[in-house]
C-alpha cells in the first residue's frame, strides 16, 4: 500500500507540474496577444484569426469552409462562428475578397 501511495503522490506532483507549465504558457500567450493588440478580441475571434493566419499563405485568401473545419474551431457553433467572423471583418482583422464569390477572406495585420 505504501508504494501505491508514493506512486499516487508522484502522479499528483507530475500533474501539478504540467498545470504549472500550462499556466506559464498561458501567461506567455496573453503577453504576446497584448503586444500584437489582440487582447480585446473574444476567445472565438482570436481562434478564428489564428486559424485564418495559419491557413493563409503569402496573402492568399482563406475560405470560410476551411476556417469552420479548423481544429481550433471545431467546438464553436455555427452562429457563434459567423458572429465572430463578421466582428473580425468590422474590426478590420479580416476583409472580404471582392474579386470572388462570398466566403473568402484576406488576413490583415493586427491593429495596434
Amino acid at each position: 500500500m505504501a508504494n501505491n501511495f508514493g506512486n499516487n503522490q508522484l502522479g499528483q506532483f507530475a500533474t501539478m507540474m504540467e498545470i504549472s507549465k500550462l499556466a506559464e504558457l498561458r501567461k506567455l500567450m496573453m503577453s504576446m496577444e497584448r503586444s500584437l493588440g489582440l487582447q480585446d478580441l473574444s476567445a472565438v475571434e482570436r481562434d478564428i484569426y489564428y486559424a485564418a493566419s495559419e491557413l493563409s499563405q503569402e496573402g492568399q485568401d482563406v475560405r470560410t469552409v476551411g476556417l469552420i473545419e479548423h481544429s481550433l474551431l471545431e467546438s464553436v457553433s455555427r452562429p457563434t462562428f459567423f458572429r465572430a467572423l463578421k466582428s473580425l471583418v468590422t474590426k478590420g482583422y479580416l476583409s472580404q475578397c471582392h474579386s470572388v464569390n462570398r466566403g473568402r477572406y484576406l488576413v490583415n495585420e493586427p491593429l495596434d
